[in-house]
């Protein structure tokens, strides 16, 4: 139990520790370089009872507080919420090449999303009109594919996958024809579909956070079912748990996670798919250590490959989706061959 207690200390402090530099790093890097010095004192102006006085502008300021720091909080809590409902949704369906998308999360919110922006021009209630209807059509979706999965009031991990991939086809047939009659519209429907955190703000990140920090707290409370469940159904079922019950609960707050976080920032791949095998490797299949660690390094990864969207090519952006679909295809073939290895 000391060990056990130890390298889950070990691996968190390690990973907080670079989380906190890489928030510091990226706020540095942009077209505009700030010193560290000046953005420490920036940063320490803001503190309650510290009351830094430093020697910056207030362009400076704006730059850090209003543009950059929401922009990378926003980063890390998508990159958290992803990474965790990877890890949720690895160890209830039994499958290490799960993610958040596998039920079809992400093009349900895609024709959310489309719907808004082609006939009701993506402003009909505001600033949150896109995200709205995008969390609906994710909702909606996970609604379809866990009725679709029901046979005889069980709900088996093979039978929600297909019924996942089902709708995934039927989605992505919807969301070609409303990109097809977009019209004007249609470049705006091709961007939020490929992911971005650009000209994001404060708001963003107040939305996501209570989502994130519910959300987190339920699933760190089940890491003991997670560990039971990853033994097998049959077995959860002897050890007095109900099954199907917390399969669907788990799920939910899962899928719900990873809605709200596509409906802010458009669809980004791989990250439910990338960091929970990571971070399985390197600390092992014990969800008491692989939940806050997958959070903790989901965090970091979508810092690091924001900051690298934003940069790469001088004076424009990437969308983020085309650089996580980069790094996360050709990790995705990867444990897809390892896993046909393993079977055969």
């Amino acid at each position: 139990m000391r060990t056990k207690r130890r390298k889950l200390a070990y691996w968190l402090g390690s990973l907080f520790a670079l989380l906190i530099l890489s928030i510091l790093a990226t706020i540095m890097i942009g077209a505009v370089k700030i010193p560290m010095n000046t953005v420490l004192q920036i940063l320490g102006s803001q503190l309650p009872f510290l009351n830094i006085e430093g020697n910056f502008t207030s362009s400076q300021f704006d730059t850090i507080i209003n543009l950059r720091l929401p922009r990378i909080l926003l980063a890390a809590l998508v990159g958290a919420m992803l990474a965790l409902a990877g890890v949720a949704y690895q160890g209830i369906l039994h499958n290490p090449l799960a993610e958040p998308y596998i039920l079809g999360v992400s093009s349900g919110a895609a024709i959310g999303a489309a719907s808004s922006i082609i006939f009701l021009g993506g402003t009909v209630i505001g600033y949150f009109t896109i995200p709205i209807f995008a969390l609906i059509g994710a909702l909606v979706t996970l609604a379809l594919v866990i009725m679709l999965a029901r046979i005889n009031n069980q709900r088996g991990t093979q039978t929600l996958i297909l019924a996942g991939v089902i709708m995934q086809a039927l989605n992505s047939a919807i969301l070609i024809f409303l990109v097809t009659i977009s019209g004007d519209a249609m470049e705006k429907v091709i961007f939020w579909t490929m992911g971005t955190l650009a000209n994001r703000d404060w708001i963003d990140v107040l939305v996501l956070l209570p989502v994130f920090l519910l959300g987190s707290f339920y699933l760190l409370t089940q890491v003991r079912e997670l560990n039971v469940m990853s033994l097998g159904e049959r077995a959860a079922t002897h050890l007095g748990m109900n099954v199907e019950r917390k399969k669907i609960a788990i799920l939910v707050i899962a899928s719900f996670m990873a809605a709200t976080a596509v409906s802010i920032v458009g669809i980004i791949g791989f990250v439910g798919l990338i960091i929970p095998h990571l971070m399985r490797l390197l600390t092992g299949p014990n969800h008491r250590v692989l939940v806050p660690v997958s959070i903790l390094a989901g965090a970091i990864f979508m810092l690091l490959t924001d900051t690298l969207a934003r940069t790469i090519v001088p004076a424009r952006e990437l969308p983020i989706g085309v650089l996580t679909a980069f790094i996360g295809a050709p990790v995705f073939a990867y444990f897809l061959r390892k896993t046909l290895r393993g079977r055969s």
